[in-house]
C-alpha cells in the first residue's frame, strides 16, 4: 500500500538480432489501477532516451485513473528515438494509502515472419 510513487519501467524501441542488426518495436505502457474502491491520480508520465534525455511527456495535465482502470501509452514502431535504454518515469499520487499500481511496458516486434514479444515491469524508486 503506498499513497504514491515515482515508478522507473524499461522500454526498448530496438533490440539487437542476427548479428547486431536493430529489430525494430512498438511499446504499449500501461498503468492499472489495482484497486477496487479508490481513484488514482497519474501526475505525469515521461519517456526518456537510452541517454537520459526526456523525448515525450504524455501528460499535459494529471489524470485520474478510476478503481481497476487502465491507462495506455503508445510509443510506436516508427519511433526510434528512445534506443534499447529508453524507459518511462512515471508518477502517481493517491489521497490515501492504495493498492499499489501495475505498471508495465509491454514490447511486440514482427518482421516478416518473425514475432517477439516481452513485458518489463515498472520498479518503484521513490515514495510519496
Amino acid at each position: 500500500m503506498a499513497a504514491g510513487q515515482k515508478v522507473y519501467v524499461p522500454v526498448y524501441s530496438h533490440i539487437y538480432a542476427k548479428g547486431g542488426k536493430n529489430l525494430l518495436l512498438e511499446a504499449t505502457l500501461s498503468v492499472r489501477n489495482s484497486d477496487p474502491n479508490a481513484d488514482i491520480t497519474i501526475a505525469s508520465v515521461r519517456y526518456y532516451d537510452t541517454n537520459g534525455n526526456l523525448i515525450k511527456d504524455y501528460l499535459e495535465k494529471p489524470m485520474l485513473l478510476k478503481p481497476l482502470a487502465t491507462a495506455e501509452f503508445l510509443v510506436a514502431q516508427k519511433e526510434i528515438e528512445g534506443g534499447s535504454g529508453a524507459n518511462f518515469m512515471v508518477k502517481w499520487v493517491s489521497d490515501t494509502k492504495v493498492n499499489e499500481p501495475v505498471i508495465e511496458a509491454v514490447m511486440i516486434g514482427i518482421e516478416g515472419q518473425t514475432s517477439i514479444s516481452f513485458v518489463r515491469a515498472g520498479v518503484a524508486i521513490e515514495e510519496k
